[in-house]
């Protein structure tokens, strides 16, 4: 079972860095570039397009140094190292990620049931991840480890909206707001359910 997780993992790795990858194209900060040429009408409010690069371009980074932050092996063998990833996870969601994807809920047009899907995501994002930070300042190693992982299944949704998207289109007609709605909520719901029953497994409170 533990060689299956492993294989699984890699594979979301690989398709976080490739993501990653993408994301960082955008830092040529070209308005007309790829997607954004669907998106002038919200570019012209002044508040997309700020909201989209803080978005996209930190959370690219935070994907693949959140593989490194749950590694139990990471953060033995390089402490410091995890310390200074965890630094830039946590402030890059707080003051970046969540609030530009918050904004961008806001201009997807995709009806009411979308709206709210990202706009809970990214406040449960946030206070997951503000937890974890405060309890490890508090020195609550497994109370951080727990948010840890609530947090990171929330970054994950960023490779699970688009493995949907990609395998489910067919089913799911996205141009219709029940069907996009539909894999809005798939994309982070299953991942906080498989993060707690990783939590319950590996985590003993005290």
């Amino acid at each position: 079972m533990r060689w299956f997780f492993r294989v699984i993992l890699g594979f979301f790795f690989l398709l976080g860095v490739a993501l990653a990858a993408n994301a960082l194209s955008y830092s040529n900060f070209d308005p007309q570039y790829s997607f954004l040429k669907l998106k002038q009408s919200a570019i012209e409010t002044g508040w997309y397009l700020p909201a989209y690069y803080a978005h996209v371009l930190v959370a690219g980074l935070i994907l693949v140094i959140g593989f490194f932050q749950v590694s139990d092996g990471f953060r033995k063998r390089f402490l410091k190292i995890h310390r200074t990833f965890g630094y830039v996870y946590v402030m890059g969601i707080l003051f970046f990620a969540a609030p530009g994807g918050m904004i961008m809920a806001f201009f997807i047009n995709r009806g009411p049931m979308v709206l709210w899907s990202f706009v809970l995501q990214c406040a449960l994002w946030v206070y997951f991840t503000y937890e974890a930070y405060r309890y490890i300042r508090q020195r609550k190693i497994e109370l951080h480890k727990a948010m840890m992982y609530r947090s990171f299944a929330l970054t994950l949704a960023a490779i699970t909206l688009r493995l949907y998207i990609f395998f489910l289109s067919d089913q799911y007609n996205l141009s219709q707001p029940q069907g996009y709605a539909t894999l809005a909520w798939l994309s982070w719901v299953p991942n906080l359910l498989i993060a707690e029953f990783i939590i319950r497994r590996k985590i003993q409170f005290t």
